[in-house]
Order: structure tokens, then C-alpha cells, then sequence
């Protein structure tokens, strides 16, 4: 069975029909997503700043410029909400107040820690490769300027929820009868590999890039 990250501070109270705590469906939808963004407070000011991520197991890894103040702030513990959504389509109802988009969104509580140099190697590669799966063993290695010059930040799944729309329109019951034309407008993702122009002349594009396709709902 899968864990449950529900707490009183993750409780969805608007529409909690649609709430989920499930570990392995948050996990999915961070899986598919490639940008999270980060909500904390920094000299009493909040900042909410999107940033790239990766998961392995229940943690999220958080990377940037070692001056970066996200990273900065975060590293010293700092409570954190860090946060996903996916658009899955937009939903056209017979009345502008019932417009809506079909999402999954994930909330995330807790708070980070900094990973030290031996492990950060390692949490870049996590990064890398939840960006384009195997990407990391077709690159030079890093170097050690690469690594003093990067911060990267572990952050526990370990209290959230997601929150899904799915689904037609849900009009007035009177409003069915309208001639309106009513539905979804569904968001499907293509991906084309474009060379680089200072491509070296007869290199083909890779397999992991060549088939690349992002994890995804069933539809």
C-alpha cells in the first residue's frame, strides 16, 4: 500500500472531492512535471521562485548558482512549500463563470537540507536524467568547478497533496439547454530534437533522445 502524506496543513479544503494523498500519484505527477516553485520567506518577505528538480524515491533534489538566494535561504532550514502543476486542457463551459482548466497539482511542506560534496555528483544526475531518462551517462563528467559552483538541496516528500480536475464542463443545470457550443480543449505535448548549430558534423541523434517520451496520465 502506498503511504499517505495527508496532514492538517496539506488538508484540501475547496473541493476535496479532488484531493489525493497517495504517495505514488503525487510522485507521478512530480515525475512528469520539470518545474517546481518554491515558496519561502526571506527577511520577511516571501519569494515563490520556479526551478528545475528531480526525485529519487521520497526526496526532491533542488540545484542553482551557489550565490542563488533561494538555495541560500533554503539550506538552513527554512520552512518550504514547494509546488507543482500540470495543465491537462482547458475547459470552455456555456458561461464564463464555469470556465475552468482540467490540472494536477501537488503541495509540498517540510524543509530542505544542503547535499554535501560527496553526494552532489550524484543529485545532479538525478536532476539530469529526470529532465531526459539516461541523458546523464551520454555526458563529459562534471568537474569540481562545476560542482563549487553549485548548490543543490535534498527536500523530504513526506507531507503534501495533489489536487486533480478532470472531465466536461459542469454548467447550470439550465444552461444545457443553451445553444453553446461547451467542451474541453485537450493539451497534448510534442517533442522534436532540433540539432545544435556547432553540432559536430555527423553525429546522429540519440536513441534516449530520439525516443524520448514523457511519463504521462492514461487518456
Amino acid at each position: 500500500m502506498s503511504e499517505d502524506l495527508h496532514s492538517s496543513r496539506t488538508t484540501v479544503e475547496r473541493l476535496p472531492a479532488r484531493a489525493v494523498y497517495d504517495f505514488d500519484a503525487i510522485a507521478a505527477i512530480l515525475d512528469e512535471g520539470y518545474v517546481c516553485h518554491v515558496g519561502f520567506v526571506a527577511n520577511g518577505q516571501p519569494y515563490v521562485i520556479p526551478t528545475g528538480y528531480g526525485r529519487e524515491g521520497h526526496e526532491l533534489f533542488l540545484h542553482g548558482a551557489a550565490a542563488n538566494r533561494m538555495l541560500s535561504t533554503a539550506k538552513d532550514s527554512v520552512p518550504l512549500c514547494v509546488t507543482v502543476t500540470l495543465v491537462d486542457g482547458l475547459v470552455l463551459a456555456r458561461s464564463a463563470f464555469h470556465h475552468s482548466v482540467n490540472y494536477r497539482s501537488v503541495v509540498l511542506l517540510g524543509e530542505a537540507e544542503k547535499v554535501q560534496d560527496g553526494e552532489k555528483a550524484h543529485a545532479l544526475e538525478v536532476i539530469t536524467n529526470h529532465i531526459v531518462p539516461d541523458r546523464w551517462r551520454h555526458l563529459r563528467p562534471v568537474n569540481q568547478g562545476e560542482l563549487d559552483a553549485t548548490i543543490v538541496l535534498r527536500f523530504p516528500i513526506v507531507e503534501g497533496s495533489a489536487k486533480v480536475r478532470g472531465g466536461p464542463p459542469k454548467d447550470d443545470d439550465e444552461d444545457y439547454a443553451l445553444p453553446i457550443w461547451a467542451g474541453t480543449l485537450e493539451i497534448s505535448r510534442r517533442y522534436s530534437a532540433v540539432n545544435d548549430p556547432k553540432l559536430q558534423p555527423g553525429l546522429a541523434v540519440p536513441e534516449h533522445v530520439r525516443g524520448f517520451k514523457r511519463p504521462g496520465p492514461a487518456r
